[in-house]
C-alpha cells in the first residue's frame, strides 16, 4: 500500500509499505478515505518531538471503511464507514473509565503522562497513522464511530481531532456568560476554539496570530475580533489589558504550543536548540494577559521536557490552568449533533485537497503557510 514515510526533519515521502494486519482480536483494518495534516504533525515534521523514528507514518486524523475485523470486534462490521478518533484508547483502564481517553493507561504503558495516539512518534505509543491507504485500528470496540448517514466526509474527518479539540479548549476555559476570551493562534484548532467559545456564552472573543490570511479567515468564520501580534501591538499583555479595562481577559486559550513565534529567546531555546519542550511564548502571553483568578486552557502541544514559563506570575495571580489531549470519544455524540443541526460547519476549514502521492508538497504548503492554506486533507487513490 502507499503510505507517508518520515525520513528526517522536513523530509517526508510516499512509499510502498506492507499492508497492516490484525494483531489482536479487537483490531480492525480501515481503508482510509480522508486523512488530514495537522498542526501537531508539523512538530514531528520539524524535528521537535523526541523519538520520531525514520519510516514512521504520521496521521492522527482519518476516516474510512472497515475492511477487516478481529474475532472479538462486536461494535463494527465490515463495510462500516467510521470516524477514527486520534486517541488510541482501551476503554477499560482507570483513566478511560473517567472519560480521559487521551490518557489511556493501557495504550501507551511506558508513558507517564500521555496516552496512545495514531501517527505520533513513539512517545505516543508508536502506532502508525492514517496518512496511508490502510490503517490498523486497535481497540475497535471503543473509539471508532460509525459516520451518520448523509454526513459529508469532509465534516466527518474534522471530527477526529480539530472540532473536538477546539470544543474542549473552550470547555476547559471555564467560560461564563459574557466572558472575554482570548485565543492565541489562528490555526484550525484556534479557529474552532474561537467558534466554540460562543457556544459556552462568551461575550467577546479575541484571536491573535501573525498571519493576516488566517486572521481574516477566523474573523469571518468565528465572528470574532482578530489582531496581528507583529503589526497591531508592541506588547501583547499590555494590548489585552487595554482591551479589557486593565483587568485582563477572563480566559485565555493556548492553541499554538511548541512552535509559537514572537519571542527570539524562546524560539532559539525551544525550536532551534531544543533545550526546552518547544517555544513557550504563547504560554507566557496567556499567563500575563489573563486576569487575576482567570483560567488558562492549553491544547497546543508541547514536548515532554521542561519549559521556561513565569510560574511566579501564575501563582501570584491565582490562576487556574487546564490542559490535556482531547478525549474525542467523550465529545463525539454532542459534536455530531452540532454538525447535523448546522451549529458547526467543520468542512469550511478545508482549503486544500491533496492526493496522498503529493504528501511532501502538502507538508511544505502547510508548514510554510503558502497559498492561504488553513487545513489540508489528503485523499488516497482508492478514494478518488
Amino acid at each position: 500500500m502507499l503510505a507517508m514515510s518520515f525520513r528526517g526533519p522536513q523530509r517526508v515521502r510516499v512509499q510502498q509499505k506492507p499492508m497492516p494486519e490484525i494483531k489482536h482480536p479487537e483490531d480492525a483494518i480501515v481503508r482510509v478515505t480522508r486523512s488530514c495534516i495537522c498542526g501537531s504533525d508539523l512538530h514531528l515534521y520539524n524535528g521537535n518531538v523526541p523519538d520520531t523514528r525514520v519510516g514512521m507514518t504520521f496521521g492522527h486524523e482519518f476516516i474510512g471503511e472497515v475492511v477487516e475485523i478481529g474475532s472479538e470486534v462486536t461494535k463494527l462490521k465490515v463495510g462500516d464507514m467510521v470516524i477514527v478518533p486520534f486517541n488510541v484508547a482501551c476503554g477499560r483502564c482507570h483513566f478511560c473509565k473517567q472519560g480521559m481517553f487521551g490518557n489511556c493507561h493501557e495504550a501507551n504503558p511506558e508513558a507517564t503522562a500521555v496516552g496512545g495516539f495514531f501517527g505520533y512518534a513513539h512517545v505516543g505509543g508508536g502506532y502508525d497513522g492514517g496518512q496511508a491507504e490502510y490503517a490498523r485500528v486497535p481497540y475497535a470496540n471503543v473509539s471508532p464511530t460509525v459516520i451518520p448517514e448523509g454526513m459529508d466526509p469532509d465534516d466527518a474527518v474534522l471530527l477526529t481531532d480539530v472540532v473536538p479539540t477546539g470544543y474542549q479548549a473552550a470547555e476547559m476555559a471555564g467560560i461564563q456568560p459574557g466572558d472575554t476570551v482570548v485565543v492565541f493562534g489562528a490555526g484550525p484548532v484556534g479557529i474552532m476554539a474561537a467558534r466554540c467559545a460562543w457556544l459556552f456564552g462568551a461575550g467577546r472573543v479575541i484571536v491573535l496570530d501573525e498571519y493576516d490570511y488566517r486572521l481574516e479567515f477566523v474573523k469571518n468564520y468565528a465572528k470574532c475580533e482578530a489582531y496581528n501580534f507583529k503589526k497591531d501591538m508592541d506588547d501583547v499583555a499590555m494590548f489585552i489589558k487595554k482591551q479589557t479595562d486593565w483587568l485582563g481577559a477572563d480566559c485565555c486559550i493556548d492553541a499554538v504550543g511548541a512552535e509559537a513565534a514572537g519571542n527570539t529567546a524562546q524560539t532559539i531555546t525551544g525550536r532551534k536548540l531544543l533545550l526546552q519542550g518547544g517555544s513557550a511564548t504563547a504560554m507566557h502571553w496567556a499567563i500575563n494577559s489573563v486576569k487575576k483568578g482567570g483560567i488558562i486552557s492549553v491544547v497546543g502541544v508541547y514536548g515532554p521536557t521542561d519549559n521556561l514559563i513565569p510560574l511566579g506570575n501564575f501563582m501570584n495571580k491565582g490562576l487556574t490552568m487546564r490542559g490535556n489531549q482531547t478525549s474525542v470519544k467523550r465529545l463525539l455524540p454532542r459534536l455530531i449533533e452540532h454538525v447535523q443541526n448546522g451549529v458547526l460547519n467543520p468542512k469550511a476549514l478545508i482549503t486544500h485537497r491533496i492526493p496522498l502521492e503529493e504528501v511532501a508538497e502538502g507538508y511544505r504548503i502547510f508548514s510554510d503557510k503558502l497559498d492561504n492554506c488553513i487545513k489540508p486533507v489528503l485523499i488516497p487513490p482508492s478514494a478518488r
